[in-house]
């Protein structure tokens, strides 16, 4: 599949579903203005001028404070810039002014979620959120880590980005930096400040909150015991299936001889299984109250959860077309506008002691450097590695402090000040005990928590109920920023283990090739030793029998690979090594799919003898296969219908390939199946506080609380959680349920008690039929009677939305922000993982957030794309002018070289020393 460049303004591409062109976008230029203008009251005008007022020069000069040279920033026709500087300041400097012309708005944005000062720019809807985020402290904890963690060069480094963005900000109003300061100001007289260094580092805490591992999963089991007995809980929650899902690490164990990691070393007997007891069970309102409020934080990442993920792999020469590795990486996060990542190439003209960086790939809009790409040496690429590094904790608390092992012990506390536009301040006290702030204090209900818990003897008298406190590992400061420098500095596997061992939060699975041939794999992280129980249920927090110790697992016994026989490595979020290893990262892998699929397409093309191309990664990225279609399809096929209707849509499912492409009538009628079995057999059977909001049914009393219908005796229920984040997700964890039980067709979960006109479902074959009849009733209503025009794209919808005035702004302004719809192939747990919430609905709600394949060593070979564009102002030309070829899965040329580079260069602005 060859790069493309832009289609011509008469080709197909433009009359495809949810292209907007050229001249749609001048119309919204027009509809903008026509929402300010109708929203001021104040008789204030706005013309085109001011939408346009804030966008950046790229050509000609603008003189820099503080340079000690000048800088050429080069521009290709995408407007994705390259910096060329003879100093690490002069660089540093640099990407700050590129990127606030580009993407202040964001960055301004990110910048006061991250330190709980929503409320400044939004006002008081804020508030809760704030609060919640001032509890969790992730600014304070960015600044012990800047005061105190960091080393000199990282500091130098971030202020002078610092003072590159302020630079750009000095002497420009809010609506000379974007347009949605002048939409703000219709309402709020906010004025940006300054930015700081720890601005910057604050952001890897918002990277590490969405990146957690199995908090939810943790309050979900939790929240299970109100309807489900502890087996139940435990099929929902089946084993990895280490017997068909390869882990990333195949073998390999901590040695008895070394005490460190050793890929050869025969593993232990494992570390056996860890169970919470007593006060554990039971957490269901308050709980809930609990999940209700993480469903308001901003996830600028992705809902936490199954799908928040990334495919990465890398492949030796020795099975590829180039001789040389081939290593791809697209990490699955949150649609968004504009995109989470910011191209860029960060060059030193001579690389020496005092200009060390010459490095390009996706960077964060705000925080200086390259997170994810290569250098002239090495490339890396990352993907969530999952590790359980949160643990809620249950605390018998009074007005004098908390329990703990006999005695009370102070509150170490402070009191934090919300301003708030256009009302008064709110003033909230954080309070923390030995694990962690209490989250449970930022809710009247989660003040209860634990008041009808059960308990043992052993735990304290519940009173008036026990409080819930977090501990995080990303809650203690660490070195994670230094470790962005020296990847970016990496020569070798050596250098890049050393870069890796900083990299404590988030922890991620890191992927590497290098142009001597060598590939690799590391697991960093701080991940948590616990003195009892495995992370899967809340632990008391009273007594020192629980909690973790006080030193992480360490760094050197985390698994590793560096060339393994089999000449690649895949990691998708799946195990990163089986139970045998010493230490306990989570009990929450995602569980392979998506791995299993592109370890089994990279397998399959060496069996044969073939030698692996650029066009070969780049079409296993679009991999759209679905793996529990393959599973139950053979099932489907051969239930008896007698409704013509419903016999008509299961025909779709004959001769099928289980491949979701957009256009496919099959998969839009499989996954309404999908959703329906998974509905039928787990959903309704679930708690209201994991059911979608929305989602209604009828119960009986014992398990709710309402008004008893005297005909039916049961009660009306609804669900509470975000359709985002509800159960069942219909993720690879979800498949493993299904498939334990499939061949067992009277199994209980198959069993489903009549309700309303509809009898009762006695067995696996009735059940089937009765989410096939249902699919087919809920596609007729969303796509139509005549089911050849019907496709899975119509479902599955991506809208990209401006985070900010384009989800809670007027409906004038956000149509004025937003874009799309466009009609999506792929889905959830595929390789192109276009994800869905079963229980939710069908449209896109995480998406691989851009994709690059690498071409290692020729540098200029490599392909990238980002899921928008390189703009965050919303009429530029490069605001979303990547994604109709991202939807298509094309990829651009990635120019490196210098030669390369001024080959595509369109526009160059040169930064002088004043």
């Amino acid at each position: 599949m060859p790069a493309n460049t832009t289609a011509p303004s008469g080709s197909s591409d433009a009359k495809k579903p949810g292209r907007k062109k050229g001249r749609r976008a001048r119309l919204f230029v027009i509809v903008l203005v026509l929402a300010l203008v109708a929203g001021v009251g104040y008789g204030a005008f706005w013309s085109v001028s001011t939408v346009r007022a804030s966008y950046p020069q790229t050509t000609g000069s603008i003189e820099l404070k503080g340079l000690t040279g000048n800088v050429d920033v080069k521009r290709d026709s995408y407007g994705i810039p390259q910096i060329y500087a003879d100093s690490d300041s002069d660089l540093f400097r640099a990407q700050g002014f590129v990127q606030a012309q580009d993407r202040f708005w964001e960055m301004d944005v990110r910048r006061h979620m991250t330190s709980g000062r929503l409320s400044e720019m939004f006002g008081s809807g804020q508030v809760d959120t704030d609060a919640f985020l001032r509890t969790l402290g992730w600014r304070k904890v960015a600044q012990e880590e800047y005061d105190t963690k960091l080393d000199e060069d990282t500091k130098k480094n971030l202020q002078s980005y610092a003072e590159g963005v302020n630079a750009y900000l000095e002497g420009k109003d809010g609506k000379d930096i974007s347009v949605e300061y002048a939409a703000l100001g219709l309402t709020n007289d906010y004025k940006p400040t300054e930015w700081t260094p720890v601005d910057s580092v604050a952001w890897l805490k918002a990277m590490a909150w969405d990146l957690r591992g199995n908090m939810q999963d943790e309050i979900d089991r939790s929240l299970m015991t109100s309807r489900l007995s502890t087996k139940q809980i435990k099929s929902l929650y089946p084993d990895y299936p280490f017997d068909k899902n390869k882990p990333i690490v195949e073998q390999g164990g901590v040695s008895p001889v070394t005490g460190t990691f050793d890929p050869d070393a025969e593993p232990s007997d494992g570390i056996g299984e860890g169970t919470v007891e007593g006060a554990t069970e039971g957490l269901n309102t308050q709980l809930s109250a609990l999940s209700d409020t993480l469903d308001e934080i901003p996830a600028l990442l992705g809902p936490n959860g199954n799908g928040i993920g990334s495919n990465s792999w890398v492949v030796s020469g020795t099975h590829t077309t180039t001789d040389k590795p081939l290593l791809a990486n697209d990490p699955h996060l949150a649609p968004m506008l504009p995109s989470l990542w910011y191209q860029m190439g960060l060059h030193c003209r001579e690389v020496s002691e005092t200009c060390r960086y010459d490095t390009a790939g996706y960077t964060f809009s705000g925080m200086p450097g390259v997170i994810i790409g290569h250098n002239q040496d090495i490339a890396w690429g990352f993907t969530n590695l999952g590790a359980d590094v949160t643990d809620l904790f249950l605390e018998k608390v009074s007005a004098d402090g908390y329990q703990y092992d006999g005695k009370t012990e102070p509150f170490v506390s402070r009191e934090e000040t919300i301003k708030v536009a256009g009302g008064r301040s709110r003033k909230i006290t954080v309070r923390e005990t030995n694990n962690g702030p209490l989250v449970s204090d930022r809710s009247s209900e989660m003040a209860k928590v634990g008041k009808k818990a059960p308990v043992t003897n052993s735990a304290p008298d519940r009173g008036d109920g026990y409080a819930v406190a977090l501990k995080w590992t990303a809650l203690d400061p660490g070195k994670s920023m230094d470790a962005v420098f020296e990847l970016n500095r990496a020569k070798d596997f050596k250098t890049f283990q050393a870069a890796a061992e900083h990299f404590e939060v988030p922890s991620q699975n890191l992927i590497y090739a290098d142009t001597e041939g060598n590939i690799g794999y590391q697991a960093p992280g701080k991940i948590p030793v616990r003195v009892k129980g495995d992370g899967t249920m809340p632990s008391p927090g009273w007594t020192s029998d629980y909690g973790w110790e006080k030193e992480p697992v360490p760094f050197d016994e985390l698994p590793f690979e560096y060339n393994p026989e089999r000449g690649y490595i895949v990691t998708a979020n799946q195990a990163v090594i089986d139970d045998s290893y010493d230490h306990m990262l989570t009990k929450d892998w995602g569980y392979g799919a998506r791995s299993q699929r592109i370890n089994d397409l990279i397998g399959e093309k060496i069996k044969r003898g073939e030698k692996i191309s650029t066009d070969d990664m780049q079409t296993m990225q679009m991999d759209n296969q679905s793996a529990i279609a393959a599973e139950l399809v053979p099932t489907l096929l051969k239930i008896g219908i007698s409704d013509e209707s419903v016999r008509e849509a299961q025909k779709l499912l004959e001769g099928w390939d289980y491949t979701q492409e957009p256009d496919s009538a099959a998969a839009a009628y499989f996954n309404g199946v999908w959703r329906n079995i998974l509905k039928l057999a787990f959903g309704n059977k679930l708690p209201k506080e994991l059911r979608a909001k929305g989602d209604c049914l009828s119960v009986l009393p014992a398990t709710s609380t309402g008004p008893v219908d005297e005909q039916t005796k049961r009660v009306r229920e609804c669900g509470q959680r975000d359709p985002a984040t509800a159960q069942p997700d219909g993720g690879d964890r979800w498949y493993e349920v299904v498939n334990s039980i499939l061949d067992d067709t009277d199994n209980e979960w198959w069993k489903v008690p009549a309700q309303g006109r509809d009898e009762a479902i006695e067995n696996r074959d009735q059940l089937f039929a009765r989410a096939m009849k249902d699919a087919r009733w809920e596609l007729t209503a969303e796509l139509g009677k005549d089911i050849s025009t019907w496709s899975w794209g119509r479902l599955h919808q991506l809208t990209l939305r401006n985070q900010t005035l384009g989800k809670e702004g007027p409906d004038l302004l956000q149509r004025a922000l937003n874009r799309g719809p466009w009609h999506l192939g792929g889905g959830e747990a595929a390789v192109n993982a276009t994800g869905w919430n079963a229980a939710g609905g069908y449209d896109v709600i995480w998406v691989p957030s851009m994709r690059m394949v690498v071409n290692v060593g020729e540098w200029d070979k490599s392909r990238w794309i980002n899921l928008t564009g390189a703009s965050g102002h919303a009429f530029s030309a490069h605001y979303t002018d990547q994604t109709d070829k991202w939807v298509d899965g094309d990829l651009l040329d990635w120019s490196f070289g210098p030669d390369a580079v001024g080959e595509s260069t369109v526009d160059t602005l040169t930064l002088t020393k004043p």
